[in-house]
């Protein structure tokens, strides 16, 4: 289901919140293939994938966009909160493969593009993680928001495209209205990746070979097991990440966590949330601080959430 377009989000953003980690050498796409959730064996040129980095139970310790810049070279968009013990983890990984990785943010520039900017660079409706380069730069489709196309410019520190400003503020919020959650720090190992829908938007691969977490995420999908999903709320108050979300009906124990949020354009805010299926159509929904051991949660003292329509299809479970 869609839902209508607000507004029309028309511009560029700088990005600052996120970082790149840069992988070079000849085993570069091997080594990450068998690393991460998606398939970077078989990385175009033309493609972009979304993925995640999980333990061996399979929660997601960061999510990343990738491309590759060229046959040796490939680049990971990932939150700044998660780089530094992401790098880390990952290199001890590397043992003898022929890939070097390194913190490669200040050698890039980061734009949020929406509606003509991103229409005229990554291509009148092109679809999600569709890759196109412009001259030094690369631009990624994303996926939309509130009708509006939007895409991500990754281009030498420096370089900018060319567009009128858009707020940071209002991209935020375009990234919320997208349905699609990047992992921050508050809640770190704390999903398995279709908790946070990555198995509907493209970013697991079940058909390729081992990776951290890959039988607890492949079981969950063909078993049924999933109890939890991401979906979008609304709020009148300020939300954070992290933020616990209860029912009424159950003060004790949490129903779903906030994954992202942002201020809503038309007033109050806007979150992802990862929740039990079986309350996200619930009419009694609240945020609440998390809870010391023996605490119940106080309504009273709660934020209203009022559920909002995914901008996408769930995949059925296989």
């Amino acid at each position: 289901m869609t839902q209508p377009k607000t507004l029309p989000l028309n511009g560029i953003t700088p990005i600052s919140h996120l970082g790149v980690i840069r992988a070079v050498g000849a085993d570069a796409a091997s080594f990450l293939h068998g690393q991460l959730s998606n398939d970077f064996a078989l990385l175009k040129f033309d493609q972009a994938r979304l993925a995640a980095f999980c333990t061996a139970k399979g929660r997601m310790l960061a999510s990343f966009i990738g491309f590759r810049r060229s046959a040796d070279e490939i680049v990971l968009i990932c939150d700044r909160s998660l780089l530094a013990p992401t790098l880390k983890r990952l290199s001890m990984f590397v043992l003898r493969a022929q890939c070097k990785l390194s913190d490669a943010t200040a050698d890039f520039a980061l734009y949020g593009l929406a509606g003509q900017a991103a229409e005229q660079l990554a291509g009148k409706n092109a679809a999600a993680w569709a890759l196109k380069q412009q001259g030094d730069a690369h631009v990624i489709a994303l996926y939309p928001a509130a009708g509006n196309q939007r895409a991500l410019w990754v281009g030498p520190a420096g370089q900018a495209p060319e567009g009128q400003l858009l707020s940071e503020d209002l991209w935020q919020w375009s990234e919320v209205q997208s349905g699609v959650a990047t992992l921050s720090a508050p809640v770190v190992d704390a999903f398995v990746p279709q908790m946070l829908n990555y198995e509907s938007l493209g970013g697991v691969n079940f058909k390729k070979g081992c990776y951290p977490g890959q039988e607890v995420v492949a079981r969950s999908q063909f078993r049924g097991t999933l109890k939890r999903r991401a979906y979008l709320v609304h709020a009148e108050q300020a939300l954070s990440v992290g933020q616990e979300v209860f029912s009424a009906e159950d003060l004790e124990q949490a129903t779903g966590t906030v994954v992202q949020a942002a201020a809503a354009v038309q007033g109050g805010w806007d979150a992802i949330v990862s929740m039990q299926i079986a309350s996200s159509s619930r009419d009694d929904l609240f945020a609440h601080a998390a809870l010391a051991e023996g605490q119940s949660a106080d309504a009273g003292k709660g934020i209203a959430l009022q559920p909002l329509p995914l901008p996408y299809e769930l995949l059925a479970d296989i």
